[in-house]
């Protein structure tokens, strides 16, 4: 069995390999560029090790692995165009620094890159393993839209944004457990199980996300406190506050969403103050735990030997800032 660490370095290693120096250089540099700053590579890295748990023989996987990270990072340069980010992992976005219409080519360019190193896997998988990546690729389009959609709405529901995240963020985690167990050899009920596995890790994976933003250490988090607050973004604490908040307290909490000039800070503090006499916080942390022990009793699950999962229980833990 590999582990996370080594299979993290293998994949830098084969993202350095890939043949990007072709012309035209104003296409192909800004995916050099956004590939080259990092990233966690979990995506890639959760199909090697759900393949790893039903073979040893990673070698053709590696190149449909990346296709996974570079599908992600496709995503990454629309969405910052779409939100107009200043900075993606400390550095300048693509838009920022080049402009958007390249930006958009080579995201697009991206797009079919991630395809080419998908279909290089076996033959003998090739027609089931584009029916899970195009389902996943339409999917995390539906959920950008979704998230875009709820900017203007007032009246989103804890189960409408719960099905945005799922679709914006869980399907590509679980996307890529189901390609690795493919490709691994998996019975179809154990691909499925890792499918599911990765859908509630996700969700309980940005719902951690959503939590630290409020609540997180702004060294460990590394970035300010309070942006979602500051932006209005809905959130799933921001849902459950509406909902709980009632009389004065509702409408105060309405009133600070609908300030159109504040001071950041205090506009933080004014909204968690709102947060933490709801126990927002609480009830968040009971749902990350309730997606989270559904995951850790689907990946029990899944028919291999305990010891071969060992790496997925400590990455899920890890991810949930949780003690192995």
């Amino acid at each position: 069995m590999h582990s996370f660490n080594e299979l993290s370095q293998t994949i830098e290693s084969e993202i350095n390999k890939l043949d990007l120096d072709t012309p035209p250089v104003g296409l192909f540099e800004p995916m050099k560029y956004i590939l080259s700053i990092g990233g966690k590579r979990l995506r890639p890295a959760l199909v090697l090790l759900s393949a790893n748990l039903f073979t040893e023989d990673l070698s053709k996987i590696y190149l449909p692995a990346i296709g996974m990270e570079v599908f992600h990072n496709f995503t990454l340069l629309h969405d910052d165009v779409m939100d107009n980010a200043d900075i993606r992992r400390n550095k300048p976005t693509v838009h920022k620094k080049w402009n958007e219409n390249v930006a958009i080519l080579s995201g697009d360019a991206m797009s079919i890159k991630a395809y080419q190193y998908i279909v290089s896997c076996d033959d003998k998988y090739l027609r089931e393993i584009l029916n899970v990546f195009n389902k996943t690729a339409m999917e995390v389009c539906e959920g950008q839209q979704y998230d875009m959609e709820f900017e203007t709405r007032t009246d989103v529901e804890i189960d409408e944004y719960l099905e945005m995240i799922r679709l914006k963020t869980a399907v590509l985690l679980a996307g890529s457990l189901k390609i690795g167990a493919i490709l691994g050899g998996a019975s179809p009920k154990d691909a499925d199980l890792l499918y599911e596995f990765g859908v509630n890790m996700g969700l309980a994976f940005q719902l951690q996300d959503d939590l630290l933003d409020a609540f997180g250490d702004e060294a460990v988090f590394g970035k300010k406190i309070g942006g979602d607050i500051v932006s209005n973004k809905k959130t799933y604490l921001l849902i459950q506050a509406l909902n709980e908040a009632k009389g004065e307290q509702r409408q105060n909490l309405l009133d600070i969403l609908n300030e159109k000039e504040f001071d950041s800070d205090k506009k933080i503090e004014a909204v968690k103050k709102i947060y933490t006499s709801l126990e927002i916080e609480k009830i968040t942390s009971n749902k990350i735990n309730e997606y989270f022990n559904k995951s850790i009793l689907l990946l029990d699950k899944v028919n291999c030997h305990k010891d071969n999962k060992s790496e997925l229980y400590a990455l899920v833990n890890k991810l949930l800032d949780r003690s192995v």
